[in-house]
C-alpha cells in the first residue's frame, strides 16, 4: 500500500517558493525579536517586582516566590500580547508607507515618460 504524504501548509509554500505571503508579525524582520525580548523583559519584571514586594510585605520566601512565578507568567503573556499588538500596527503603518513610496514613484516615472514623449 502507497504511503500518503501530508498536506504541506499553503503559507509555507508560498514563502519557500520566495512569493508574497500576507504581511504578518511572524514575517517582519525585526519584530520576531522585539516580541520575543518584550516577552522576556515583561517575565523578568513581573517575577521580581512581585518577589520584592511579597517579601517586604512579610509573606514566607516559599510564598513568595511562588507568587512571583506566577505573576511572572502573566506578565510574560500580558507583554506578549502588548507586544504583538503594537507590532501588527507597525507592520500595517510600514505597508502603507511602502505602498504611497511605490506610487509616487510610479507616478513620476510616468511623469518622466511624457516628458519624454513630447
Amino acid at each position: 500500500m502507497a504511503e500518503k504524504k501530508p498536506k504541506k501548509d499553503a503559507k509555507k509554500d508560498v514563502r519557500r517558493q520566495g512569493g508574497t505571503a500576507m504581511p504578518s508579525v511572524a514575517n517582519h524582520p525585526r519584530a520576531g525579536a522585539q516580541v520575543a525580548r518584550a516577552k522576556a523583559w515583561g517575565g523578568l519584571g513581573g517575577f521580581l517586582l512581585v518577589a520584592l514586594l511579597s517579601l517586604r510585605a512579610g509573606v514566607p520566601a516559599p510564598d513568595a516566590l511562588l507568587r512571583a512565578i506566577a505573576a511572572g507568567v502573566v506578565a510574560y503573556v500580558a507583554a506578549w500580547a502588548a507586544a504583538v499588538l503594537v507590532w501588527r500596527h507597525l507592520v500595517v503603518a510600514e505597508l502603507r508607507a511602502v505602498r504611497s513610496h511605490r506610487a509616487a514613484e510610479a507616478a513620476a516615472r510616468r511623469a518622466a515618460g511624457a516628458q519624454r514623449a513630447d
